[in-house]
């Protein structure tokens, strides 16, 4: 059978320009973060430019963009891990004891826009004097880390044999022993799965953060708005602050790709 060569080459084609379309932009953002604000609007110079760091230079030193760091991590670090405390026991339960209309409130709250839910949730916050603070910006990256840690782990505890867990229970054990000993340990991988992506989420979040958070708790999808003023834009500020946030993520997801995949298809199948 002939090799169906117009369809390769169709392929190869559509390939690249996707990748393209998809690359082209971060591409420009990075060159951008190098030129000065005169380059950026000056058309003869979007390939051939004299780099520059000032840009990175007002943004991690000027801007204090370091703490703007640390308090994307902390906000993640801290979603995320009160999260799969709180969402792997759930959605082991949820799946070994069939609680499937728990699992569709849980997706009704997966589903419910955010922006709907700021104006109630500023003001029970700030009657609470709690707007502004850390713990604000946890809780709301909760309301959507939780969700997704649950319908993950549930697919991922369905395709767990429970043979394994019913050996365990002759020999002795509790279901709750069961649950750490045995099936704690085989689900690593669908855990290791909906915690990445639930780190990712609230380090990229803006929504939640521009509303609840403060001048002092700040996340770096907010700070960029610092570059942003009334009559003037810093686009070399702004291209080197949104590399700052977009890069580090970027090589997260590129070396942990393989883990991911490997986590979300762990389930697809039962026993």
């Amino acid at each position: 059978m002939k090799p169906r060569t117009p369809y390769k080459v169709f392929r190869v084609v559509a390939l690249v320009v996707v990748v393209l379309s998809l690359i082209a932009p971060l591409l420009w953002m990075i060159a951008a973060s190098f030129k000065t604000n005169v380059d950026i609007y000056d058309t003869g110079k979007a390939l051939v430019f004299s780099p520059t760091v000032e840009n990175y230079a007002n943004v991690l030193k000027q801007a204090h963009y370091v703490q703007f760091i640390g308090n994307s991590l902390w906000v993640a670090f801290a979603a995320t891990v009160l999260s799969l405390i709180l969402g792997v026991p759930a959605a082991y339960s949820m799946s070994r004891f069939n609680m499937r209309k728990s699992a569709l409130v849980v997706l009704m709250a997966r589903v419910i826009p955010g922006v709907s839910l700021l104006v109630p949730w500023y003001y029970v916050f700030s009657n609470l004097k709690m707007v502004g603070g850390f713990g604000v910006l946890i809780l709301s990256h909760m309301f959507v880390s939780l969700p997704l840690i649950v319908y993950i782990m549930m697919g991922f505890f369905d395709g767990l044999p429970e043979e394994l867990e019913e050996a365990a229970l002759v020999d002795g054990l509790t279901h709750i022993g069961a649950f750490r000993r045995i099936t704690l340990p085989l689900s690593v991988p669908g855990i290791a799965t909906a915690g990445i992506l639930s780190f990712i989420f609230s380090w990229n979040n803006f929504m939640f953060a521009l509303v609840l958070s403060g001048a002092n708790t700040k996340t770096l999808p907010v700070a960029i708005f610092d570059f942003v003023g009334y009559a003037s834009i810093d686009w070399g500020g702004l291209m080197a602050a949104a590399t700052v946030v977009t890069l580090p993520i970027m090589l997260i997801a590129l070396f942990v790709q393989k883990y991911v995949v490997s986590g979300l298809t762990a389930g697809a199948t039962k026993g």
